[in-house]
């Protein structure tokens, strides 16, 4: 199993790295979190089509750059860092695995290369986010096709040109099910969230066509939820590492009694102890990635990465707040951004109670 970045993928990191400094300032975040569609078309577009970031793990059968879970990683970890606004982890990483994992290969080809050059905007609907055992319980789907049912939450589905949905049949079994944005019978709802960078909205569907792309068993469900919560994990990962450094950053900048209060012992300490939670789940979902790319390993470190990175998240937003003196929650301060996208983050697709819990059943089962 791999243990450290290649060469290339350093590389990676370096091209999206400073693309995204360019095309994601805290200013552009500021205006496209107000805008009704949440993102920006001409840098989502640049993004995809000239430096594929859509399509980084997708397979070159289907015109992507033929990488996996560590290099949809290190795109996750970069956006977090950036606070990127845009249905990227939506359409690649949620859809993507979705197609990947459980849709037949007909529609593998038709669909994948344009969730890969982003042309084609997607989402996955799911009418439970908490955890794969409950998903399929309130979308149906009727003989003739057709879908009924609500999802409470869905990630970027106001601008979906095509929403997969997962739903239950006559049978009992899952389906995945490809749905055209704006069927007919199609309700799409924006939701008022506390992280206004990632848009949410209510999905209702009432004998709504569909066609079915293929059939999901709870093992490739568990398979698309690991993927899913991997990524998550390193986008919060990147959060908590910006917060964390412009944190360091402000402690050595703002002087009290005649000193930088970076050097006040008590802050040292709360610094430091913040460090080590932050390279513990580092590791933790950097491992996570190997394991699904190698396909062995441990079979519940991606909620072990999850739950880890979304407590470290916390940890640095809410010492982000507080070492700046509450100035950090201010609304002309950036601080505030990240923190409601790290508790946004943090209970999206399982709190860390549900991943720990999660993972104990996993070894209680193994045993």
């Amino acid at each position: 199993m791999q243990t450290e970045f290649s060469k290339e993928q350093n590389l990676l990191r370096d091209v999206v790295s400073r693309a995204l400094r360019d095309k994601s300032p805290a200013t552009a975040v500021r205006e496209q979190m107000a805008s009704d569609r949440g993102y920006d078309e001409a840098v989502w577009q640049e993004l995809c089509g000239d430096a594929g970031l859509a399509g980084v793990h997708v397979p070159e059968a289907y015109d992507g750059a033929g990488g996996g879970a560590v290099e949809l990683g290190i795109v996750a970890e970069e956006m977090g860092r950036t606070l990127f606004c845009g249905p990227w982890f939506a359409s690649a990483v949620m859809a993507g695995s979705a197609l990947l994992e459980a849709a037949n290969e007909p529609e593998r080809q038709a669909l994948l290369p344009g969730i890969a050059d982003g042309s084609t905007i997607a989402t996955l609907v799911l009418d439970d986010l908490n955890g794969p055992a409950g998903v399929g319980g309130s979308i149906r789907a009727a003989g003739d096709g057709k879908l009924s049912g609500t999802a409470a939450m869905a990630v970027d589905a106001h601008v979906a040109d095509l929403l997969l949905v997962a739903a239950s049949g006559d049978t009992g079994g899952l389906g995945l099910h490809a749905v055209e944005g704006g069927a007919p019978g199609l309700g799409v709802e924006p939701l008022q969230v506390v992280d206004p960078t990632r848009k949410l909205s209510r999905v209702a569907f009432a004998d709504v066509p569909a066609r079915h792309v293929g059939d999901v068993t709870r093992e490739a469900l568990s398979r698309i939820w690991d993927r899913i919560c991997s990524a998550l994990a390193h986008e919060m990962i990147g959060g908590a590492q910006h917060l964390f450094e412009t944190t360091v950053n402000y402690t050595k900048e703002r002087y009290q009694f005649g000193r930088p209060i970076g050097s006040f012992q008590a802050l040292k300490h709360r610094c430091a102890d913040l460090l080590l939670e932050i390279e513990i789940a580092r590791a933790l979902t950097h491992h996570s990635a190997r394991c699904l790319d190698a396909g062995e390993g441990e079979p519940y470190v991606a909620s072990m990465a999850k739950a880890a990175a979304a407590d470290a998240c916390m940890s640095a937003a809410r010492a982000g707040i507080q070492l700046r003196g509450g100035i950090g929650f201010t609304w002309e301060n950036d601080t505030h951004l990240w923190f409601k996208r790290a508790k946004g983050s943090e209970v999206l697709f399982g709190t860390p109670a549900i991943h720990r819990e999660r993972m104990m059943t996993m070894l209680e089962g193994a045993a």
